[in-house]
């Protein structure tokens, strides 16, 4: 079984969370910040991702620290779950529909970390969740885990929708780039690093 586990404590945030990467489980997710809590939901059943998550941190000041610190901490567990990377498929590409919206997220497991988006996203308050702190999740998750995401937005619209599609393309391209497909590393150096 492909597990990761992280624990973090700092003044501004206490988290507690795992992986499964081998489990089409029911996560368990709660954050603190609705909005989050919601997208993550999204993308761990779409990924089918085993995810459990108890995350609490300074959401009297704003949203920032705990979803910064959840995306790297979150990171760091699907890391350690990926092992040496042995007989993943490692690149994975997926464009998901929301209504009006459509977004692609292009993953590689690769060992180096590296965001790129082309989202679009009016800014805009779901409750202390801004709409850039999208990009803070996603930053802070591909330092944690290692990994190159690539989001782009090919339709847009209501925000809401636009994040959905967003964390959803995310959750099925880790899923897929994760699935074990054979013995191999899919690397002409015969290793990924970390």
């Amino acid at each position: 079984m492909r597990y990761g586990e992280v624990h973090r404590e700092s003044s501004e945030t206490q988290i507690r969370l795992s992986v499964n990467l081998d489990a089409d489980s029911e996560s368990h997710i709660c954050t603190t910040v609705p909005f989050l809590d919601h997208m993550l939901e999204a993308a761990s059943f779409h990924g089918k991702l085993g995810i459990d998550i108890q995350a609490c941190g300074d959401i009297e000041i704003d949203g920032h620290h705990l979803v910064e610190d959840v995306g790297i901490c979150l990171g760091r567990a699907v890391g350690e779950a990926l092992g040496d990377f042995t007989g993943i498929r490692r690149f994975a590409h997926v464009v998901t529909p929301m209504d009006e919206c459509l977004v692609s997220a292009t993953v590689d497991l690769s060992g180096r970390p590296h965001y790129a988006s082309t989202l679009d996203l009016a800014p805009r308050d779901f409750g202390i969740f801004h709409t850039d702190l999208v990009d803070e999740f996603f930053t802070g998750f591909c330092s944690g885990s290692q990994i190159t995401l690539h989001m782009r937005q090919l339709a847009g619209g209501n925000a809401h929708h636009l994040c959905e599609a967003a964390f959803k393309s995310f959750g099925r391209a880790l899923g897929e780039a994760a699935a074990v497909v054979d013995c191999e590393i899919r690397s002409t150096k015969g290793f990924i690093d970390k």
